[in-house]
């Protein structure tokens, strides 16, 4: 499904704590580009209607409807780290088929400079998935060749991430990909080149470690929580400082529409039937732990709470 236009973010990076562990986003672009049918094919009309004076003031563009979105990162500077959670889209990539990521010329690194870090400095990158606007700027155009952006940085994501893409990446088919029959169909699959040319750079540098998405820690109160659907493997970050949890959650969710109307999947999701149940613990999740939710899609201050209305959820952006 071709992306439009867009445009690159400009507002200034907004810092939180957990604990002891400050978050700072770091930016990238905001979406201007999806009608409500064309983000959440097969959605009721009236839904956006019923649920919009609840959403938040900036997320839904007055004039023509669309649903607003952004790509960016999560800086963590810890006791011990400095963190990247998901790399966002990246410079110089070719997508053609999503125009709007196509060869983007954006200040990245200048925001995370503005952050308090160099690329250098990051030494651990932790992702929710392996989807082309969360990886892209694990590598840089130098001289005609991707080479790893985070030099120092060890990439951490799940086995059956990388070697479901890099079966794709090989021309095999999501059927014989090796995608686990409790997900249901696919009814997509990643962009193309973004495995080639995002993700095993950093592989060959010997800069990846591979795991099994199963909730053990990996640095500092992090670890990884299952909750595929969106993508084959995809990842929900759990953060616990102090007493205090924070939730990365990464595509589970585009926009908050999906807090009030959890049966809506986006169109971006390989697989649908997954999608919903992680969708549903993950809002189960976030309510019962008080957690805050750092998203990876949403506008304004992209962090908010969940709480439990009754059999239903509500946002509220912090």
């Amino acid at each position: 499904m071709p992306i439009k236009t867009g445009q690159t973010m400009s507002r200034d990076s907004r810092t939180y704590q957990v604990g002891d562990i400050t978050v700072t986003r770091i930016d990238e672009l905001t979406l201007n580009v999806f009608p409500l049918a064309m983000l959440y094919p097969g959605s009721d009309p009236a839904t956006l209607g019923r649920h919009k004076d609840k959403l938040g003031s900036g997320v839904v563009d007055a004039e023509n409807g669309n649903l607003i979105l952004s790509t960016h990162s999560w800086l963590l500077k810890t006791p011990h780290h400095a963190i990247l959670i998901d790399t966002a889209t990246g410079n110089d990539k070719a997508r053609p088929y999503a125009p709007i990521f196509d060869q983007l010329k954006v200040p990245y690194l200048d925001r995370l400079a503005a952050g308090g870090v160099q690329p250098d400095d990051i030494d651990l990158v932790v992702f929710t998935h392996l989807h082309a606007d969360h990886v892209g700027w694990n590598t840089s155009l130098v001289d005609g060749r991707w080479v790893p952006t985070f030099r120092n940085a060890k990439h951490v994501f799940s086995k059956l991430e990388q070697s479901y893409n890099e079966k794709l990446a090989e021309g095999r088919k999501p059927a014989e990909a090796g995608a686990p029959a409790k997900l249901g169909a696919a009814v997509g699959q990643p962009f193309p080149g973004v495995f080639d040319d995002s993700v095993r750079p950093v592989i060959e540098a010997g800069l990846c470690q591979a795991i099994a998405i199963d909730g053990s820690e990996i640095a500092d109160g992090l670890s990884l929580l299952p909750s595929p659907g969106h993508s084959v493997d995809h990842a929900s970050i759990r953060l616990v400082s102090r007493g205090e949890e924070a939730l990365f959650s990464g595509d589970v969710m585009h926009h908050p529409l999906q807090v009030y109307e959890p049966g809506l999947n986006s169109c971006f999701c390989e697989f649908p039937e997954a999608a919903l149940r992680s969708r549903a613990w993950a809002l189960e999740h976030a309510a019962e732990h008080k957690a805050k939710v750092f998203t990876t899609h949403f506008v304004e201050s992209s962090v908010g709470s969940i709480e439990r209305k009754g059999d239903n959820f509500a946002w509220r952006f912090i």
